[in-house]
């Protein structure tokens, strides 16, 4: 197998009970990221990617949406949504294979009326994980081939 760089991550975060945390680095193992509130829930869908993209098609679209707002645990440079189930990535230590692609989420709908519809596509793509490891922010990003 080889390695192609395909990005860098930008931003990371977790969920708690007391909303959405930006942080430097993740701890992932086989069940999610370990201090996340969804941690050992549904292990196809253990961590939330999405792309820079998804925001720009936000904002094009006149909607301010902060980072983390639509629940990503990690948020990169790169746009994943074209990778099918199956595809992994290598992000230091850690390796992820892409599950599926997000559902649309009618939570979306508190930040503005239109972003569901505008994101049924375009919100981002769950991995799980294949290999534990730590990430931090500036990480590059591999696609395995």
């Amino acid at each position: 197998m080889s390695l192609i760089q395909a990005g860098k991550i930008l931003e990371l975060f977790y969920s708690t009970d007391n909303g959405r945390v930006n942080t430097t680095e993740l701890a992932l193992d086989d069940k999610g990221v370990i201090e996340d509130k969804y941690y050992n829930k549904d292990i196809q869908r253990s961590v939330l990617i999405t792309s820079l993209d998804s925001y720009k098609l936000a904002a094009s679209n006149g909607i301010d949406a902060p980072y983390s707002a639509l629940g990503e645990n990690i948020l990169m440079d790169y746009n994943p949504y074209h990778l099918r189930p199956g595809a992994r990535l290598t992000i230091g230590d850690l390796e992820l294979e892409i599950s599926q692609n997000c559902t649309l989420c009618k939570s979306l709908a508190k930040i503005d009326a239109k972003l569901p519809k505008l994101l049924k596509d375009d919100r981002g793509v769950f991995a799980k994980v294949i290999r534990s490891g730590t990430i931090r922010k500036d990480d590059n990003i591999y696609l395995l081939k």
